[in-house]
């Protein structure tokens, strides 16, 4: 088949299709990616053929696709829930669509369109952690979540433990950041720090047991990470889980309130919020984490273990068109 993916032009929205583009490419379908230029580097560095509709920078509307859509004549369009108007132009075009989650099903009120449900959705998260009304209504093809990143040099380590620090690629703030790693300090641990938007001149020195770089390959650090402190970003908090990892959230906005309810509510984690927030707080949770938690996280990974993987999925896709 020609298969046509579509995302934002955001790694939180991209990443988590390019399992599923792979594997439909290794099963020998004719994969193409619509998505701002932003993302087209780890795209065709995969061979996925990214491509970017008429104007479209970050967001693509269904007037933007459809040209393309006329061009390629895909037999399936997978787009991720970020896109509806890839829905609205593959409908339009008879062509057969699939909706791609990034995660949990988000709140309403983050500046997203909710899909629609009763409409065929391949669906990353756990259904231990997925929103009951979304379980109830969509017609939910499960997908196992894979942690995808370009590759790099994973940090030097020291012996264990160690305690991951990120707040994602759209949010943190130095405050934020600096104060986290007050708390993580204290541990004796040894703590890596991904800045993400953050320059890193901007936390200020730290002691010998802190690493600071401005991204890391989370996908690869994931297997010696003991406890991860985050912002609860679906793609870091499906990353942990799949890892079996104990999360404590610093949430910050969008869909990462509704993440961390979810995961401590599962017992997999903690959250701070707020005013809570403080070094000592960080650290007295980290602490709890390290004692506790880490089975009902090893219980989540197993979970995920057991759904069908990108390659069964992208097998069945012929079937799902």
């Amino acid at each position: 088949m020609r298969v046509l993916f579509a995302s934002l032009a955001s790694v939180g929205h991209t990443y988590p299709l390019i399992p599923l583009a792979i594997a439909a490419r290794d099963a020998g379908h004719e994969v193409h990616f619509a998505a701002g230029e932003d993302v087209h580097g780890p795209l065709a560095a995969h061979g996925l053929r990214p491509f970017r509709p008429a104007d479209s920078f970050y967001e693509i509307y269904a007037e933007d696709l459809a040209p393309e859509l006329a061009r390629l004549r895909p037999d399936l369009v997978v787009h991720e829930w970020g896109l509806p108007g890839a829905a609205d132009a593959a409908r339009a075009a008879g062509i057969p669509g699939l909706w791609h989650g990034f995660g949990r099903m988000f709140p309403a009120g983050i500046g997203l369109e909710r899909p629609a449900p009763g409409r065929p959705h391949l669906d990353i998260c756990p259904p231990s952690l997925q929103d009951p009304d979304f379980l109830a209504t969509a017609e939910r093809i499960p997908l196992r979540p894979v942690a995808f990143c370009e590759p790099g040099a994973l940090p030097e380590r020291g012996g264990p433990p160690l305690v991951y620090l990120t707040l994602g690629t759209a949010f943190g703030t130095p405050e934020v950041l600096a104060t986290a790693i007050r708390g993580l300090a204290a541990l004796g641990a040894q703590v890596v720090v991904a800045t993400g938007r953050v320059p890193v001149e901007q936390v200020g020195p730290v002691p010998g047991n802190v690493i600071l770089r401005p991204w890391v390959p989370q996908a690869d650090l994931w297997p010696h990470v003991d406890v991860v402190v985050h912002h609860g970003g679906s793609g870091t908090t499906l990353g942990a889980l799949a890892a079996g990892v104990p999360q404590l959230f610093l949430p910050q906005g969008a869909d990462q309130f509704a993440n961390a309810d979810a995961v401590c509510v599962a017992g997999a984690g903690l959250r701070l919020l707020g005013d809570e927030l403080s070094a000592d707080a960080v650290a007295d949770h980290v602490r709890a984490l390290r004692r506790g938690y880490r089975d009902a996280a090893r219980a989540i990974a197993e979970e995920i273990a057991r759904m069908p993987s990108p390659d069964e999925v992208a097998r069945a896709l012929p079937d799902l068109a």
